[in-house]
């Protein structure tokens, strides 16, 4: 019998949900079971401050039965929830710190008067992305405030699932596309998700720039999404001059791409490359998947990887 680890991933968008199986054998990686379901109106919305979910039963029901179909007694997930439900900060600190904790203690230091809310009454962590020759450590850092984070928490553990990781969507769009990226040196990931539109500029394989906007009405609006990926790489070029953009990855969904790939073609003067769930990982014999489904599960792929070693 060959060795299996499995791992569920759950991506949340106003409109409703994704869940996957991944099983990770000693070949590959691939796609055991999935299911997608639709929200009734006014279930969940976006919010920095206040608790996302204003059905929780329906919200908990929706949870439930699609997890069901995925027929695993599985209950461990990790969650992709969006980037607005959050903020996402790189930030260079000159202060030194001794441990993990100290340098929480210092971040909510420096940036308490740069967020929109009580940055006391949020989850904060950071990850050290590289030490300048200025002696400065720039790192990423992500923030939720407790009132969002906890109430998804409590309504996962209501539905009978222990959420033990929790990210954002753009970031795990990268974890499952990250073996392509990381033969790249200069490069950008641009994405269009549950009516969010994200930009991550990498030089030299480090990530230094990060913008990610919600449009209103969850629409494709091209004009829009022109506007927020030109305005990002001015402000990219402003912060970071001669860094230079040397190739550039998309992933949007099916409808989506062939508009969104001719932005951002037209916005950088690139070839965008698309990233493509099919060519990430494998699907298990006799699942079948339309190729429009199967890349919506980018985010929720992306969290199942986390819970996979």
């Amino acid at each position: 019998m060959i060795f299996s680890r499995k791992a569920i991933g759950v991506e949340i968008v106003p409109a409703g949900l994704r869940m996957v199986l991944l099983a990770d054998g000693r070949a590959s990686t691939q796609l055991e079971a999935w299911g997608e379901a639709s929200f009734p109106a006014d279930t969940v919305r976006n919010s920095l401050r206040e608790p996302n979910v204003l059905q929780a039963a329906a919200f908990v029901q929706t949870l439930r039965e699609t997890h069901l179909k995925l027929g695993t007694g599985l209950s461990r997930v990790s969650v992709s929830l969006p980037d607005a439900t959050g903020r996402v900060i790189i930030h260079d600190l000159e202060t030194r710190y001794r441990n993990k904790q100290e340098g929480i203690d210092v971040l909510r230091w420096k940036l308490k008067k740069i967020v929109p809310f009580d940055i006391n009454e949020a989850h904060l962590d950071f990850q050290e992305l590289r030490q300048k020759d200025t002696g400065e450590m720039s790192v990423l850092v992500s923030l939720v405030t407790r009132q969002v984070v906890t109430q998804y928490e409590e309504l996962f553990l209501l539905a009978g699932l222990e959420p033990t990781r929790i990210d954002f969507t753009s970031f795990n769009q990268y974890r499952l596309f990250a073996d392509r990226l990381q033969v790249a040196e200069n490069y950008a990931l641009a994405s269009w998700d549950g009516g969010m539109v994200s930009l991550l500029i990498f030089f030299g394989g480090i990530l230094e720039f990060y913008r990610a906007k919600e449009i209103p009405g969850n629409d494709f609006d091209a004009n829009r999404i022109y506007r927020e990926i030109n305005s990002s790489l001015l402000v990219h070029q402003d912060k970071n001059p001669g860094h230079t953009l040397e190739e550039l990855y998309f992933c949007a969904p099916v409808e989506a791409a062939e508009t969104f790939q001719a932005i951002l073609a037209e916005v950088t003067g690139l070839q965008p490359v698309p990233l493509e769930v099919e060519r990430a990982l494998a699907l298990k014999g006799g699942v079948r998947i339309e190729r429009r489904t199967l890349q919506s599960l980018a985010p929720s792929l992306g969290a199942a990887l986390r819970n996979l070693p």
